[in-house]
């Protein structure tokens, strides 16, 4: 393995843990009140465009930490949606 792709699998790993303390924090509190719907619909929505570009160029790296920033973003807007401060 070399350093561009050790790069890779480390940003890999820090995307995926980026929104776990958020949906912990969100999870355990039941208040979205201060999350930003339009942010999260932006996140949802540039997982799924870089999810088609990964799969093109079959990017596991990329497919692996967006398909996981893509599960939490939706869990986040389900909060959002649900809980109501």
């Amino acid at each position: 393995m070399n350093w561009t792709e050790i790069m890779g699998n480390i940003g890999a790993f820090l995307t995926c843990v980026t929104f776990v303390p958020q949906v912990y924090k969100t999870w355990k509190s039941r208040s979205a009140g201060d999350l930003s719907l339009t942010m999260l619909f932006i996140v949802f929505v540039s997982t799924i465009v870089w999810l088609i570009y990964a799969f093109g160029l079959m990017l596991w790296p990329v497919i692996l930490a967006n398909g996981i920033v893509f599960l939490l973003s939706i869990l986040l807007i389900i909060f959002k949606l649900t809980f109501k401060s």
